[in-house]
Order: structure tokens, then C-alpha cells, then sequence
């Protein structure tokens, strides 16, 4: 009987002690804010850029990683404190491990990170004639002996679109361009997107240097 007695009391106190660590505080505080290249919004595709963040002084100093939407948001929950966030690499920007921005997270905290990317896409712009879409669009060179390697002009029903989730990509020939220059290009609008009346269109562009495209926002056009 004592057995038993002394077998229950110590179930009940593992019990208590998995109480205890199962209602551990949640994050009080929320750190976001836009990736940004001079002072303008850098769109991507959904998760697949992201940042790390780390904090000193703990046991377990573990990164936290922070993905990014495709309109170049981010948000994180976290406890109040300093934390340091680092670009990394492989992202449609120079990585910069070296170059860490330190934060310190007090209730709902803003920051714009600032990124530099290995080339941008600027003057976008559509025009539908037609069953045609006509796109035109500028490719800057950021960083120097970058080449285009992509680019793609990108239609969906739906706001949520990249190189992966899309109703219809167009592979843009990229031979005779030129960075600065303007580009022209017409699409042939799939008979499936006709009927909605509208449609979401993105065009992407990858460096040599990078592993990720780097986006126009999605922007709604009405047929």
C-alpha cells in the first residue's frame, strides 16, 4: 500500500511540473516591418526569403527564423528584449552576415530592414488589347557584374503568385537586353483567365548571383 501510496504521489508530481512547463508566458511582442531598397518596398516570392534572428545571453541560443510575404512584410511574435537580426545569403540580395542590425523589441515594434539587391525591377507597367497583355518594364543593375539570368511575366486569378504558383508563365527572351533600357513585351492571356473579367499579373527576375527572384508587386488588372 505504501507503494502505491509513494508511486502516486510522485505521478502527480511529475504531472504538476508538466503543468508548470506547459504554461510557460506566450511572446508579448511583435517585431515587423518591410524589407526595403531605397526606402521602397523589395517583393519575393512568399517564404522563400527570410531573416535570422538570434539573442544573446540565454542557454539556448537558437536562430529564429523570420520568413517574408511576397509584398516584402514581415512579422514575428517575440518577448520583449534585444535581439539581433541577420541577412542572410542566397536571398535576391547581397547577403550581409557581417552587418547585423541590433532591435530592441518593446509591445509592437517597426522596422524596415534595408537590403541590397542584385538587380531591381522599376517602371512596370500593363496594358491589355484584346486577348493580349502588354507589359513593359525596366531591369536596373545594383550590383556590379550581376547578369539576368530570368525573367518571367506571370498571370494567376489569384493575388497570391510566383514562379511556383501561377495559371500562366511566360519566359521572356533576355538576349538583347539591356540594363536601364525600357522593355516591351506581349503575352497571350490563356483563354482560362478570360472569363474572370480580371487577373493578377507579377513579373520576376533572377541574378546570376542569386538562388531567388526578385518581384514586381502583384498588381490587378481588369479585362
Amino acid at each position: 500500500m505504501k507503494k502505491y501510496i509513494k508511486y502516486s504521489l510522485v505521478a502527480i508530481g511529475l504531472m504538476l511540473i508538466g503543468c508548470e512547463l506547459d504554461n510557460f508566458d506566450a511572446p508579448n511582442a511583435m517585431l515587423e516591418g518591410q524589407v526595403t531598397y531605397q526606402g521602397e518596398p523589395i517583393s519575393v516570392r512568399s517564404n522563400s526569403a527570410e531573416f535570422q534572428i538570434w539573442q544573446d545571453g540565454y542557454a539556448l541560443n537558437e536562430l529564429i527564423p523570420v520568413y517574408i510575404a511576397q509584398d516584402g512584410s514581415y512579422s514575428v511574435s517575440l518577448f520583449e528584449g534585444e535581439y539581433k537580426l541577420v541577412r542572410r545569403g542566397g536571398d535576391p540580395w547581397l547577403p550581409q552576415p557581417n552587418d547585423t542590425i541590433v532591435v530592441q523589441v518593446s509591445g509592437n515594434t517597426q522596422v524596415d530592414v534595408p537590403v541590397t539587391p542584385y538587380i531591381n525591377i522599376s517602371n512596370e507597367s500593363f496594358q491589355v488589347n484584346g486577348s493580349t497583355l502588354n507589359a513593359k518594364f525596366q531591369i536596373d543593375q545594383i550590383v556590379e557584374d550581376t547578369n539576368v539570368q530570368e525573367i518571367n511575366i506571370l498571370l494567376s486569378k489569384n493575388v497570391l503568385l510566383d514562379a511556383k504558383i501561377n495559371n500562366a508563365k511566360e519566359i521572356i527572351e533576355i538576349e538583347n537586353l539591356e540594363f536601364g533600357k525600357s522593355n516591351s513585351v506581349d503575352v497571350e492571356i490563356p483563354e482560362s483567365l478570360r472569363d474572370e473579367g480580371y487577373l493578377f499579373v507579377r513579373i520576376a527576375a533572377k541574378s546570376s548571383m542569386a538562388n531567388e527572384l526578385i518581384y514586381t508587386h502583384a498588381q490587378k488588372i481588369d479585362l
